[in-house]
């Protein structure tokens, strides 16, 4: 008897274990809108600082990582892009920093 009375809270947990583990798949599994949303916002905030004429470096890494997240989505690979919106946002807020500081970057050559 004492076994039946264990038995509901097991199942309970690993159903809500497999229930967290589903939630995690889909998560992974929608567009990343707002990612992309905001690497777009990030560039034009960057390009508004003068990120073109100070920091063209870091802003072009940008510009590239957003058409590649764009690329991801349109393929599909929706972890891919999301990766790619997120490293486009992180490479603008770079280029807005260093255009806002007035500071010129250019890549160092190999």
């Amino acid at each position: 008897m004492q076994r039946l009375c264990c038995f509901p809270g097991a199942l309970i947990t690993k159903l809500t274990l497999f229930a967290v583990a589903i939630l995690s798949l889909a998560a992974c599994a929608t567009a990343p809108v707002q990612e992309m949303s905001d690497a777009r916002q990030a560039i034009r905030s960057a390009e508004a600082a003068g990120a073109a004429q100070r920091s063209l470096h870091s802003l072009s890494a940008a510009q590239r990582l957003l058409r590649e997240a764009q690329a991801h989505l349109e393929a599909g690979a929706y972890g891919d892009a999301r990766r790619s919106a997120l490293d486009a946002r992180d490479e603008a807020i770079k280029a807005r920093e260093q255009a806002a500081q007035g500071i010129e970057v250019r890549p160092v050559p190999p």
